[in-house]
């Protein structure tokens, strides 16, 4: 079974990660019914109308698939080339799996932005999926976890800043992507490790 080791500080940061996909789903499902059907106050605040021009559209750009699936493409073949078929196997499935449960989540929620569901953010939880996965393929050196926090937070705002979805939709999806993402690696047969 390999391992991915990550850096966290604190005695207790294995079993944070273990619990996690617990945690992420139980505080996604809590936001989700706090929030309910409307906006809240600070998604009033940061209120943006998806047709207005101005927006950073280039944002977009994170969470769009001509993006996400060469990542993903080259994740797979990482795990093939290595032999781990189990890994490419879920690597492939993850993605597939998350978008099913968006669905079906934002159904439970019914929450609407611009006429379409919107809690949690579907695009938000699969540029987070995959960002993880690419974690688990290559390792949790710095500079991948850097890309992947930095994909993963420039997608979640582009969604915001561009009009498409409220801020708590996007928090949503990063709980349900890191909640996947820790499934999968344990689906995967490896144990995300911390190291001091």
């Amino acid at each position: 079974m390999s391992q991915v080791r990550l850096t966290v500080p604190g005695q207790h940061a294995e079993a944070v990660i273990r619990w996690w996909p617990v945690v992420g789903v139980a505080a996604m499902l809590l936001l989700g019914w706090a929030v309910g059907t409307g906006s809240t106050a600070v998604d009033r605040w940061l209120l943006y109308d998806a047709h207005d021009p101005g927006r950073p559209r280039w944002m977009l750009l994170f969470t769009d698939w001509r993006l996400l699936l060469p990542v993903l493409i080259g994740c797979v073949a990482v795990e093939l080339y290595r032999r781990q078929w189990r890994r490419a196997v879920v690597t492939a499935v993850c993605p597939v799996v998350a978008i099913t449960l968006v669905e079906l989540i934002k159904r439970l929620f019914g929450r609407e932005k611009g006429g379409a569901l919107a809690y949690p953010s579907g695009h938000t939880t699969v540029v987070v999926v995959v960002m993880g996965l690419l974690i688990l393929a290559v390792g949790a050196r710095l500079w991948v976890l850097a890309i992947a926090i930095v994909v993963s937070l420039l997608g979640a705002l582009g969604m915001v800043m561009c009009g498409y979805h409220f801020l708590t939709d996007t928090i949503g999806g990063l709980l349900l992507g890191s909640a996947l993402v820790c499934v999968a690696a344990e689906l995967a047969g490896q144990r995300l490790r911390c190291s001091r």
